[in-house]
């Protein structure tokens, strides 16, 4: 029952993770593309919040549950699956660490520019191309990181 359990909860997290992570992609880059600079402004103040509110939570319970999963398998931290999946997991962290501070610094722009009436500046634009050019490899990690989880006893057997 505990290892179900686990495995429940790595795999909803992962879910939560993933989904969150697109989510706030697609409404970030569909209220940037309209120029509306409210919308911007408050689509960015929410991007923040699921960060803090969803994506951390998981980007910690992922690799507590992973661990201890290995553990009730009886598993080795070695095994080629398990070190491609922690390597991505990294490369996929060091992406999403920049991206938070990103978020944070184009939701302050937007929403001091707003409120003093002023255009939305280019320092913005330029986060964001930053901000969509670190989230592509970290997309593709976790599209790696999922595979490697589902398909590990194929790949490796």
């Amino acid at each position: 029952m505990i290892y179900l359990t686990l495995k429940l909860i790595h795999i909803m997290s992962a879910v939560i993770l993933f989904g969150v992570g697109l989510g706030t992609v697609f409404y970030k880059i569909m209220a940037d593309n309209s120029g509306d600079h409210a919308a911007i402004a408050v689509t960015s103040r929410h991007v923040v919040l699921a960060d803090w509110w969803f994506t951390t939570p998981t980007v910690i319970i992922q690799p507590l549950t992973g661990f201890l999963l290995v553990e009730q398998l009886s598993a080795s931290l070695g095994d080629s699956w398990l070190s491609w999946t922690m390597a991505l997991y990294l490369i996929t962290g060091f992406c999403w660490l920049p991206v938070v501070w990103l978020q944070i610094r184009m939701r302050d722009l937007a929403v001091e520019s707003l409120a003093q009436g002023q255009a939305l500046p280019y320092r913005y634009r330029y986060y964001s191309k930053i901000w969509m050019w670190l989230g592509v490899p970290a997309f593709f990690g976790m599209i790696g990181i999922t595979t490697l989880m589902v398909f590990h006893n194929s790949l490796w057997s």
